[in-house]
């Protein structure tokens, strides 16, 4: 039996609060055409429909970047 872990990433926080909190989560933002400069204001699901990127696969991502875990995509 699998338990489905609680996402790290809160999806109302901000791209910049969550890059000011995890900085090497740029690289995810980056892969997925996040904005992160102009538009780092936005929270994440806002960010996330903005440029059209997979909601479910940004958290993904950006969650195993926090726990410290190689992901691709």
């Amino acid at each position: 039996m699998t338990t489905r872990e609680s996402p790290t990433v809160d999806t109302a926080a901000t791209v910049n609060e969550i890059l000011a909190q995890h900085p090497a989560t740029v690289s995810v933002f980056n892969v997925f055409g996040i904005d992160a400069c102009c538009g780092g204001d936005a929270s994440l699901d806002e960010a996330a429909r903005r440029d059209n990127a997979d909601v479910v696969a940004l958290i993904a991502a950006l969650d195993a970047i926090i726990d410290g875990r190689r992901t691709s995509r």
